[in-house]
């Protein structure tokens, strides 16, 4: 039966004139079509696939239905393309042994769309041991996942809760359980991590903006707090790579975050890694490494940049409060404050002054809250002397806040390792992290998985699944 046949037009004459009967053959009739998408392989090594689907009483339910049927189809096509990855069955070699197939075994995958069941061959020495699997290896399958899955749901997992990720994906027609969706992101997370030595990634002339040419880097790292199963509160590092245009305009940032630990030395090894591909990049740029006042931090950054600068508007915080003891009422206070951060940013030898006259200052108060707030404006320009040449970073368009760095602190940890009632194992935190720094890093996320594709990586697993 089709819609052009006899048949079929006594089963529409039926309907009109009330037939139950007539209707549910219709239906059911409709509804196979609906979900049986047709498929045709032809001769130019293309696929051709064509469905068919009920509209709905109303638009959404229109779209639903069509929704449903072109997964339908996406997901048979999908069948297709991973069944050209398989082999034929013949041996193959690999690390020097030969392997032969165990013969074909249907698996399902996940792909955007739907399941996808497909045989494929399994391969696995005389010897016995672990198993091997061409068409995953080929096809660049992500735990059970085809790329495009495995990429769309880490992405989700890096911007977003595993409950949001879910609801999502539910959007679309495709309901995963959260354990599925975590392995997937981890899956996801150790490949990243285990090509980041090799695989090498910079900002493209578009990313930048084309013309635009990069004549500054500025270092910034600090740390925030996020909330550990075993230990508490534990600081979480972050870093940014900023480059900036001759107008000091900032042209792109790139994250980079590691979980807590001792030493931080997992987190410094990254940084320089991404260092070493914008020195090679950028070999003219000019390096400024900008922190708060934390000592730990600058002895790197002191081995890695020319000029260094202690955030102004920490100093700016420091000097606020001395304000209250240098004058009196609020007006003369904001009018010593704004004096004092002109003569920081436009004068030379200005902290030393301004380090001077809050030292003689701090002779004539010998106790109370004028003292205490003294104190800490000493002691915080006395620390950072060598770091408060505003002036020269005016002249020169070099960056003098860490204000990008703050912001990564927010967007990569905060927003999604601090919600209510989040607290996080090691292994998790670390997942999370280097899926958010990749997304968050402008370009990156598609650059992964551009190399992905190209060049694979290979996971010999257990056994295989029947």
């Amino acid at each position: 039966m089709d819609d052009h046949s006899e048949e079929w037009d006594l089963l529409v004459a039926g309907i009109r004139q009330g037939d139950e009967a007539a209707a549910r053959e219709v239906a059911n009739y409709m509804w196979g079509r609906q979900m049986s998408p047709d498929i045709q392989r032809n001769p130019d090594n293309t696929i051709t696939v064509s469905f068919t689907f009920t509209p709905g009483a109303s638009m959404l339910e229109s779209e639903l239905n069509l929704q449903t049927a072109s997964n339908d189809a996406n997901a048979l096509a999908s069948g297709e393309c991973l069944k050209r990855f398989d082999t034929d069955g013949s041996p193959i070699e690999m690390g020097g042994r030969t392997l032969t197939s165990k013969g074909q075994a249907e698996k399902t995958y996940q792909s955007p769309y739907g399941p996808v069941s497909v045989p494929r061959h399994v391969y696995q020495s005389s010897w016995g041991g672990a198993t091997y699997c061409p068409l995953e290896v080929a096809a660049r399958s992500v735990h059970t996942a085809t790329p495009l899955l495995a990429k769309q749901a880490a992405f989700k997992l890096g911007i977003m809760n595993s409950n949001a990720a879910i609801k999502d994906l539910r959007q679309f027609g495709r309901t995963f359980a959260r354990s599925y969706l975590q392995k997937l992101g981890a899956d996801v997370a150790s490949i990243i991590d285990e090509k980041q030595d090799y695989w090498k990634y910079v900002p493209t002339p578009e990313e930048l903006g084309y013309g635009k040419r990069v004549k500054t880097i500025s270092l910034g790292v600090d740390g925030t707090c996020a909330l550990f199963c075993d230990d508490g509160y534990r600081e979480v590092m972050v870093g940014t790579i900023a480059l900036y245009d001759d107008e000091g305009e900032r042209l792109h940032t790139t994250y980079v975050a590691e979980a807590p630990e001792y030493g931080k030395k997992t987190f410094f090894a990254k940084m320089d890694g991404e260092i070493e591909m914008m020195r090679t990049r950028f070999p003219e740029a000019r390096w400024v490494g900008i922190a708060d006042g934390a000592h730990s931090h600058w002895p790197w950054l002191e081995a890695q940049t020319t000029w260094q600068v202690v955030d102004f508007w920490h100093v700016a915080e420091y000097l606020a409060g001395a304000a209250k003891a240098m004058a009196r009422g609020k007006n003369q206070q904001g009018s010593w404050l704004e004096d004092a951060c002109h003569r920081l940013k436009h004068e030379n030898g200005a902290a030393k002054e301004l380090l001077e006259e809050m030292e003689k200052e701090r002779l004539e108060v010998t106790k109370g809250a004028r003292a205490k707030v003294l104190d800490q404006a000493i002691s915080y320009f006395g620390n950072h002397q060598d770091r408060m040449g505003y002036s020269l970073h005016v002249a020169m368009d070099l960056p003098i806040g860490s204000g990008v760095t703050e912001a990564g602190c927010k967007i990569v940890v905060k927003q999604r390792m601090c919600g209510s009632g989040m607290k996080w194992q090691m292994p998790g935190a670390k997942q999370i992290l280097s899926l958010r720094a990749m997304v968050l890093t402008n370009g990156r996320w598609e650059q992964f998985w551009q190399k992905l594709s190209q060049f694979g990586f290979t996971k010999i697993s257990g056994p295989a699944e029947a």
